[in-house]
């Protein structure tokens, strides 16, 4: 998917997603009591809607997207002091080796033209014993409601490189050295799993 539509998209972004609040106020109440006190790189962030929910539990945080429009729009308004918003590519991460007790990306990787090569960049910067938080967008043609809104996306420039099921994706994330300690579907226009994981021993 090319940069300039989420550029483009960017201001909209947290309007357009409204609509699934309620698997937004999951994430929020989740992810914080498992991220609490850790040095944490978050990818894909948009806007930093996650992000500035999330991010006062954490030790540090810094806050990534490819798009220099979603980050403009993430440094808008407050955010936590322990919080940085970063352009960076998931792809090719500017980090070092073994920077981070957890990576959240959330409903990305199903864009990604590459998700493996971001898988193992995730597995580069995280350290030994990290984390991976990758909810995501699963079952793109399992309702009317989501075939529709998955319409509505691709005509908006959104493509989807990958359409995975909901075990599909559970065994994706397997397959490539993670063992998944909790998951949950949740229901919203295009169901998301939701997914913690740690590496294969």
């Amino acid at each position: 998917m090319r940069k300039r539509t989420w550029d483009l998209y960017a201001p909209i972004y947290k309007r357009a997603m409204q609509a699934d609040q309620q698997i937004y106020d999951f994430m929020y109440e989740r992810i914080p009591e498992v991220i609490r006190g850790k040095e944490v790189l978050e990818l894909a962030t948009g806007p930093g809607l996650l992000a500035k929910h999330v991010a006062p539990a954490s030790k540090r945080m810094i806050a990534t997207d490819y798009s220099d429009g979603m980050i403009a729009q993430a440094k808008k308004g407050d955010r936590p002091d322990n919080l940085t918003f970063e352009v960076a590519d998931a792809m090719a991460l500017p980090y070092g080796d073994d920077s981070f007790d957890a990576v959240l990306i959330a409903n990305a990787l199903h864009i990604v033209p590459d998700p493996e090569r971001v898988l193992r960049e995730i597995d580069r910067v995280l350290r030994p014993d990290g984390m991976l938080i990758a909810p995501n967008f699963v079952e793109h043609r399992g309702t009317l409601k989501s075939r529709i809104w998955s319409g509505i996306l691709r005509l908006a420039g959104v493509r989807f490189e990958h359409q995975w099921s909901a075990r599909e994706y559970l065994e994706f994330l397997e397959r490539h050295g993670w063992r998944v300690t909790f998951s949950r579907e949740m229901a919203a226009r295009i169901a998301m799993m939701y997914t913690e994981c740690e590496r294969k021993a």
